[in-house]
């Protein structure tokens, strides 16, 4: 499918190459620290530290820094995530070893200048209060507020208000001098160079970084809660319905199948719960569902918004849909099933074309430990997959919801 060449540097680094007949290089660095290593007073300092590296280094001040990622020409990105933190750079080849500078330079030396803390910090804070007016964003946290009491699935990624408010920088520069090591990053290149090429070129750039021992927390796994909770905010028009599922101990056959059942059961524009919400009841507008597989997290969540008259309804219909599915009163004929191994193989193969979008599909295998080569595996093992399996992994899956129903507060 791709020519891969995984290394490992005497820094300890982790590296895939991946060379390509492409005018385009994508560069990810990736961390792995994120919202799920974090200590109760740490919540959300792993993203405060993402949006520091583009504040300033020993080299580059701030203003220095970003009209270097402009004159780049092409795209920069960073996101914090459950399991990691990531900065990515796509651009001509032609701008790769400069790419490779600035990404060094702002893991291997970031100095977090105290007014640009400050100024950050507000920034950070009107993002979570963007967050809590966004009623998507509030009932998804709210439902994880219900659903976890002490795993870290409880807390937004962004953290709240309150400890943003109280990181100083050195809480900042301690936390990133503990886990901005090399034998805790991850590097992929996606580019027409030679492998050889690559790795010289990482060891150039990152080679002076330093080796040092480290040890991450230990990740708190928690099953939902099965409850079922009412929240109030003033001054909306619509009401939220949110049901939570976690599951653990799926084989990846298992988890396979909770793809394909994912995929038609809520995922698609054309899935069970759209056809039965919005195109047969007229219930909702927005309706879907969302399937984490990752690491330590092994969640599916069903939300929808309906006017406050109709939470009852849509709530049956939901419950409907599935009981009907556990009871394999749904029929997964041999075309549904072919559609939708097809889709999930669409899927693979538009992330393979894409330079940017492998580059942090390998890297965030890299990051889990697994096979850069997975997607090969469930290509095959898609095909194995019959309806007796879905109906399976429902059962397992489809039992002690949490539910959430944000509702307007008069």
């Amino acid at each position: 499918m791709f020519d891969a060449k995984e290394s490992i540097l005497p820094n300890g680094i982790k590296l895939v190459s991946i060379k390509r007949d492409t005018q385009i290089a994508a560069l990810h660095a990736g961390v792995k620290v994120g919202a799920i290593y974090e200590d109760i007073h740490e919540k959300g300092i792993s993203h405060f530290i993402e949006h520091m590296l583009f504040k300033g280094t020993q080299f580059r001040n701030n203003k220095r820094l970003n009209m270097d990622l402009e004159a780049l020409g092409g795209e920069y990105n960073a996101y914090t995530d459950n399991d990691a933190t990531v900065y990515s750079i796509t651009s001509l080849w032609i701008e790769l070893e400069r790419s490779m500078d600035i990404i060094s330079d702002m893991l291997m030396n970031s100095v977090f200048p105290g007014e640009e803390v400050e100024k950050e910090r507000q920034v950070i804070i009107s993002e979570i209060r963007s967050n809590r007016d966004d009623i998507e964003e509030y009932s998804f946290r709210k439902i994880n507020e219900a659903a976890f009491r002490k795993g870290p699935l409880r807390y937004d990624i962004t953290g709240n208000e309150d400890r943003v408010g109280k990181f100083q920088r050195d809480d900042l520069i301690e936390f990133y001098n503990r886990y901005y090591v090399p034998n805790n990053c991850f590097i992929s290149v996606v580019s027409s160079c030679e492998h050889e090429d690559i790795y010289n070129l990482v060891l150039k750039y990152f080679g002076k970084w330093k080796f040092r021992k480290f040890d991450r927390n230990k990740v708190i796994v928690e099953k939902n809660h099965p409850c079922k909770k009412f929240s109030y905010k003033k001054d909306i028009e619509q009401s939220t319905i949110i049901y939570l599922f976690t599951f653990y101990g799926l084989g990846k056959k298992e988890e396979l199948a909770l793809r394909i059942l994912n995929h038609k059961f809520g995922e698609s524009s054309n899935s069970i719960l759209f056809r039965k919400l919005r195109e047969e009841k007229g219930l909702a507008y927005d309706v879907y569902s969302d399937l984490d597989l990752s690491d330590w997290v092994k969640t599916l969540y069903i939300y929808t918004s309906v006017k406050e008259e109709n939470i009852e309804d849509a709530i049956r219909v939901i419950e409907d849909c599935i009981d009907r599915l556990k009871n394999k009163e749904i029929d997964f004929d041999d075309d549904t099933m072919s559609l939708m191994k097809k889709v999930l193989r669409t899927g693979v193969i538009f992330t393979l074309e894409d330079p940017t979008d492998i580059g942090n599909y390998v890297l965030h295998q890299c990051i889990k430990g697994d096979s850069i080569y997975k997607f090969i595996y469930d290509i095959e093992e898609i095909e194995s997959i019959r309806k007796e399996d879905i109906y399976r992994v429902a059962q397992v899956v489809f039992k002690d919801p949490t539910i959430h129903i944000l509702k307007n507060r008069s």
